[in-house]
């Protein structure tokens, strides 16, 4: 199991495949303000 982010701690970049293929690079594809990321495991 990947560690847990603490308090302060920087959210680590890595590559995201969207939904219509396209690729985005988190957290640089965010502008600097709150979000939530919610990640979904399982099969439908």
């Amino acid at each position: 199991m990947a560690d847990k982010l603490g308090i302060g701690a920087l959210f680590p970049t890595f590559p995201l495949t969207l939904v219509d293929g396209s690729t985005v690079t988190l957290p640089d594809h965010l502008d600097g303000r709150y979000r939530v990321i919610l990640f979904y495991r399982g099969h439908w």
